[in-house]
């Protein structure tokens, strides 16, 4: 057994870069189609859609790092 348990990181790492993926994939499409639909949402929403697409980018870029190079390395 390792240090941090019995951690799959493969599977950590695929999963974290398609749930990444969806969030940002979200966030971006709730604001291409609210612009095509000359649709003004409110501040909340441009907010959070704007959010999903910060943490989606940065968990595309962090997850593989972390969970496939980093934690495997400390074992």
């Amino acid at each position: 057994m390792g240090r941090y348990g019995d951690l799959e990181y493969e599977r950590l790492a695929k999963r974290g870069f398609l749930l990444s993926l969806a969030l940002l994939a979200v966030g971006a499409g709730g604001e291409l189609t609210a612009a095509t639909m000359h649709a003004s949402l409110p501040a909340w929403e441009q907010t959070l859609l704007f959010d999903m697409e910060v943490v989606g980018t940065l968990g595309i870029l962090l997850c593989p790092l972390v969970f496939g190079v980093v934690l495997p390395l400390t074992e």
